[in-house]
């Protein structure tokens, strides 16, 4: 999440009352997790195993449990929990904010869309122009529709991140993290029904031009879509995904988290992604293969009683 405009480190020191050191002149322009920090940006660590990957990223200033040294031009603010730090600040910046009626008054909706009745569009919402949302689509807040958009019936487009901090020494393990990200549908995307669309943890979860989505597909928080991809109904991608341009996914396909599938890599149905997949090919199981690798190991399968009745047979 970018800032409304740059915040001086000293306010936010006094704000989350941490120790600031380091480059304490420059101001934070905003605020994101690890996974999508740029130039500019607050992040926070509380685990160890994480401090190294935290301090050496892109973000220019750390809330952090731990008093160490500062790389060059970032700045530290130290604090006894980072996470509350981290949440109390996002909280302030992106509050609660309830709707009282179906289409928000500080929602802009472009010249020649339509919007069905029980619609629901949230606060700050933008639509584009010649956008079509059917009955029963919720849009919640800050979410931006581009421009000869279809949305179909029931879909939800920028639901709460699944995003936790987990610590097994508490009572309740699981603390959600309040989000503040949007969802971003690029122009001329279409939308199946019954599809939901989380909004990112700090960022932006992208729905690239010209994409499109058949019915009952969920898309997880900051993943991104890019150009012309073509999903098929019950597909499943979770957080932080990247999907290059012109990926075809077929029905019920898996894919875990933080990864990438290459530009126009195509994966037949109910295959399980779970690692990164080059573009250009075409890929087929759980974990998947090469389809014709694939497809040869299930011959060789299929094979098997054969075979062990020739070993059992001597």
């Amino acid at each position: 999440m970018q800032f409304p405009s740059p915040v001086s480190l000293q306010w936010i020191a006094e704000f989350i009352n941490a120790k600031l050191v380091g480059n304490t002149n420059e101001p934070a322009t905003g605020i994101n997790e690890i996974h999508k920090v740029e130039k500019g940006d607050l992040v926070f660590v509380d685990h160890p195993k994480y401090y190294n990957k935290c301090l050496n990223s892109d973000a220019s200033f750390i809330i952090i449990n731990k008093e160490t040294d500062v790389p060059e031009g970032k700045a530290l603010l130290i604090v006894e929990n980072p996470f509350d730090a981290y949440c109390k600040i996002v909280t302030h910046f992106r509050p609660f904010e309830p709707a009282n009626k179906m289409i928000s008054d500080s929602a802009v909706i472009g010249e020649g869309s339509f919007i069905y009745p029980n619609a629901f569009i949230g606060n700050h919402v933008i639509i584009g122009k010649n956008t079509i949302i059917h009955p029963n689509v919720t849009i919640m807040d800050h979410c931006i529709i581009g421009d000869h958009v279809v949305i179909q019936a029931g879909t939800v487009i920028g639901s709460n991140a699944f995003y936790y901090n987990t610590k097994k020494d508490r009572e309740l393990w699981y603390k959600k993290m309040p989000d503040c990200g949007r969802v971003i549908i690029e122009d001329f995307a279409e939308i199946g029904a019954g599809c939901t669309i989380d909004r990112g943890v700090s960022h932006d979860t992208i729905i690239g031009r010209g994409c499109k989505l058949d019915n009952m597909i969920h898309i997880g928080h900051d993943t991104v879509l890019g150009k012309n991809c073509l999903l098929a109904a019950q597909v499943g991608i979770a957080g932080v995904v990247t999907v290059e341009d012109g990926v075809t996914l077929w029905g019920q396909v898996g894919v875990s988290k933080t990864l990438t599938i290459g530009e126009n890599a195509v994966i037949y149905g109910q295959s399980g992604v779970g690692s990164d997949v080059a573009g250009g090919k075409t890929y087929l199981g759980s974990p998947i293969l090469e389809a014709k690798e694939k497809s040869r190991e299930l011959v060789w399968v299929k094979r098997i009683p054969e075979l062990w009745e020739k070993v059992m047979g001597k």
